[in-house]
């Protein structure tokens, strides 16, 4: 009996550091944080009055739980899709900035970030 329980303790030994590294899938939160704004691109000239969609990429990493897109210093709602579209608001004609934050459950930033400008002209 003592015997098989050292031989237990012993496997356990060896198994518990193999299983803490082991990779995290990849795009999982324990990767570092990632963000891509794919479209409209940084310096875009987009027509006023019309509404645009913002395609991005996010890989939150540690701590963060999701992201909200601001635009000219408004949040928009909360973002969970990691991949995707967000419809942006109608733009008045001139500069806007628009940021990517991602954010913990208590919608608190935890640091990573995306800004673009886009300007938006009459038609």
């Amino acid at each position: 009996m003592k015997t098989a329980h050292l031989a237990l303790c012993a496997t356990l030994l060896f198994a518990i550091p193999l299983v803490l590294q082991a990779d995290p899938e990849p795009g999982s939160y324990a990767d570092p944080a990632k963000i891509e704004i794919l479209s409209p691109k940084d310096g875009a000239v987009l027509d006023a009055g019309e509404s645009y969609p913002l395609e991005y990429a996010v890989v939150p990493g540690p701590g963060g739980d999701h992201f909200h897109v601001w635009v000219d210093g408004e949040r928009g709602p909360g973002v969970h899709t990691l991949t995707g579209t967000y419809d942006l608001p109608e733009l008045t004609p001139g500069e806007h900035v628009i940021t990517i934050k991602v954010v913990d459950k208590g919608h608190v930033p935890t640091g990573p970030e995306k800004t673009i400008k886009v300007r938006a002209e009459k038609g």
